[in-house]
């Protein structure tokens, strides 16, 4: 099974199909993390106002490409999302200026995604809509959500306003919150599904089932947990701290997991999120 190392968005825009994900890492460590993940491979970077490292992200990417002035800017997706209390229209005007002002020196957000649903569905649609506008300005390149169940996205779907629908819903997938549904329902409307945690926060890293397979295929528990979400068509977005793990968890794609092996992993009965779950919000 051939993974690509590049999607096509709806828009025509490629992503990566695995990303550094970003989530709590310390500011003092997120740009050398950053420029190493880059040395290393990785051209696909999530963060967001709430992990209060945007503005590191940006210079570990910025740094990069002085360094490396074979390369350009347009080979690197950078991903930020707004957090609740900046939704509303004119709040996500605002808030979508700081996050570019965050990252200048990288010209443009590649992803802009609402954090959740949390705020109702006017609220979501007015924030929507000064996505869209900063679609219009060049600001940003894609624009999706994350957290976000079926009926928030079809609330998207069906405004009569909508010019731009989402890319991706980003989402907490693993063997053990797997979704499957919404997942399904994300990819029938043309929207990739992004799977962040897809390492469980590490909570399943020493699963009996997992190190069984690990073993047969001379590949970490973490490499098949990754490798697992992308058999499925997901975006994974492993997050380490640590740079001597970054070349592993990108290092899943010269195998392949068999259909039994997958269906070891998956476990479908299970709903086992170990971050917040706030796709039923109203």
């Amino acid at each position: 099974m051939q993974i690509p190392k590049q999607y096509i968005l709806s828009t025509g825009y490629s992503i990566p199909s695995v990303a550094l994900g970003c989530y709590n890492i310390p500011k003092e460590d997120t740009t050398e993390l950053v420029e190493a993940a880059l040395e290393r491979g990785y051209r696909h970077f999530d963060t967001a106002v709430l992990y209060e490292n945007e503005k590191e992200v940006g210079d570990g990417i910025s740094n990069w490409l002085l360094k490396n002035p074979n390369h350009s800017r347009d080979e690197i997706f950078y991903t930020t999302k707004l957090w609740n209390s900046q939704f509303g229209y004119e709040n996500a005007k605002q808030a979508i200026k700081e996050c570019l002002q965050a990252v200048n020196s990288l010209g443009y957000i590649d992803l802009l995604l609402m954090h959740s649903p949390i705020g109702g569905k006017p609220v979501r649609l007015e924030t929507w809509r000064a996505m869209q506008e900063a679609v219009d300005l060049g600001m940003v390149k894609n624009i999706g959500v994350s957290n976000f169940g079926e009926q928030h996205i079809t609330d998207i779907l069906s405004w009569l306003d909508l010019r731009y629908p989402p890319v991706v819903n980003q989402i907490e997938i693993s063997p053990w919150c797997m979704r499957q549904q919404l997942a399904d329902y994300c990819k029938q409307q043309g929207i990739f599904v992004e799977a962040y945690a897809p390492l469980t926060h590490g909570y399943k890293i020493n699963d009996l089932g997992l190190l069984r397979i690990s073993k047969d295929t001379g590949k970490n528990p973490a490499q098949i947990l990754i490798r697992w979400s992308l058999q499925h068509g997901y975006i994974p977005l492993p997050k380490t701290e640590t740079i001597g793990r970054l070349s592993g968890n990108l290092d899943v794609y010269d195998f392949e997991l068999t259909d039994e092996q997958m269906a070891k992993i998956d476990h479908p009965e299970a709903h086992e999120p170990t971050d917040w779950d706030c796709v039923t919000a109203p």
